[in-house]
């Protein structure tokens, strides 16, 4: 059974590299070719930034390949061996939190040099080492009391219960929704300010577009993402009553208001169209599938890694298979993802306007140096977006020079692009 475990791993990190490759081979050529939608000095650094995203990518699934040999052929029985081998709670939760700890400090550099190095050569970086200190501690502290709490629970389920990865898997996705439940008003402040939005025209905007839908939130707010990252987002967070729209404050620096509007117009269409809910079942569909197939792995298993079948090895066990079945999971939830895109984008153009949502999506490509092309293999297999050209001819324009950029809030002009009757599709 190791065998065939280290050939899947083996066969996931291979085709893992091998798209980084096509893909950063295929920006490669195509940045020297004429730039398209962004002006040509930004094309060739969206190219060289997305390229060196390939490059780290491929460093990290080596390193993350290096350390699944490690653990299945030597780690587990080594750390099973400090902690002992007892089936309590304790000592399993003991285990996790080790097996955890120890790839956490492997990972770290390359985080670091993400983005410190990386992120701060092509300008996006703002967080301070200290803010970067902090939020480690501040994650680190949550996964010990949170985690801690969670693989607690799961130990004693895996030592009492019958039918355990059952029992497993509901458990799990109940703290999938609690999470989703308390982000944004417990979590998400714990690392980022939230202000509310002032009031004004904007904020009576964006209420009446809320009102339209029928979305009730717990208020519209302004998040100081400027202090870690400049590039620009949106979203609305949550559920039920915990509900709320948080605006980047890069966002708010970079947008006319129409174009703000028609961000938060896509948004709402994926409030409008159940989106939330249905990535949530998507990830149960996962979980349950993750905990069926560890819930019946054969016993000589734990024999062939050095181990008693415990309930901490198990946890770390199902730790490792999820990006194995993960993998596997993404060019399906990226079709859907794509699609509930599209859908988002319709809904966008009705509430904020065509030209508004074309302008806005202009800005957020250019100002987080998004390259506008992507391998077409590649992009069906990772992309949750649909690729920016597609979205563009999808809200019906014909891209021809890329020589300016359109104004504020106006649709490009000058054979940027013209305008083609029908309807239309868009991004966050």
């Amino acid at each position: 059974m190791l065998i065939w475990l280290i050939g899947f791993y083996t066969l996931y990190t291979l085709l893992r590299i091998y798209l980084s490759i096509m893909q950063a081979g295929y920006i490669d050529t195509q940045k020297r070719k004429k730039a398209v939608i962004l002006p040509e000095g930004k094309y060739i650094v969206a190219g060289n930034y997305a390229i060196a995203k390939e490059k780290l990518s491929i460093v990290e699934s080596l390193v993350e390949y290096a350390m699944f040999l490690w653990w299945v052929l030597y780690g587990f029985g080594l750390l099973q061996r400090v902690v002992g081998i007892d089936s309590g709670i304790v000592s399993s939760v003991l285990f996790v939190m080790g097996y955890f700890a120890l790839n956490f400090i492997v990972s770290l550099p390359l985080d670091i040099y993400s983005r410190f190095v990386l992120d701060e050569s092509f300008g996006f970086n703002k967080t301070t080492p200290r803010t970067f200190v902090m939020d480690t501690l501040k994650s680190s502290i949550l996964f010990v009391i949170f985690g801690g709490a969670i693989f607690s629970a799961l130990s004693w389920i895996l030592e009492h219960m019958q039918n355990w990865w059952l029992w497993g898997f509901i458990f799990v996705f109940a703290v999938i929704l609690l999470i989703n439940l308390i982000y944004p008003t417990l979590i998400a402040p714990i690392f980022n300010k939230f202000t509310p939005l002032e009031d004004g025209e904007l904020k009576d905007a964006i209420e009446k577009m809320m009102e339209r839908v029928g979305l009730q939130s717990d208020g519209i707010f302004v998040m100081d993402a400027s202090k870690r990252d400049s590039r620009l987002n949106a979203y609305f967070g949550g559920l039920g009553k915990s509900r709320r729209v948080v605006l980047f404050d890069t966002l708010l620096q970079k947008l006319e208001e129409k174009e703000l509007l028609a961000v938060l117009g896509h948004e709402l269409g994926h409030y409008r169209h159940g989106d939330i809910w249905k990535n949530i079942a998507l990830s149960g569909l996962f979980v349950f599938v993750l905990f069926y197939i560890f819930g019946h792995i054969p016993q000589s298993l734990y024999t062939e890694l050095d181990t008693v079948p415990t309930p901490g090895v198990t946890i770390a066990l199902i730790s490792i298979g999820m990006p194995l079945l993960g993998f596997i999971y993404t060019p399906l939830s990226s079709l859907i993802s794509r699609h509930n895109e599209y859908e988002a984008d319709r809904f966008g153009c009705e509430l904020g306007g065509r030209e508004n949502l074309v302008s806005a999506l202009l800005k957020l490509v250019r100002e987080n140096k998004a390259f506008p092309k992507s391998d077409p293999i590649y992009s069906r297999f990772y992309h949750t977006h649909p690729p920016i050209l597609e979205r563009l001819e999808a809200l019906g324009y014909d891209i021809h020079d890329t020589e300016e950029e359109p104004t504020p809030g106006e649709s490009p002009k000058d054979g940027i692009f013209s305008f083609i009757s029908g309807d239309t599709e868009k991004e966050r």
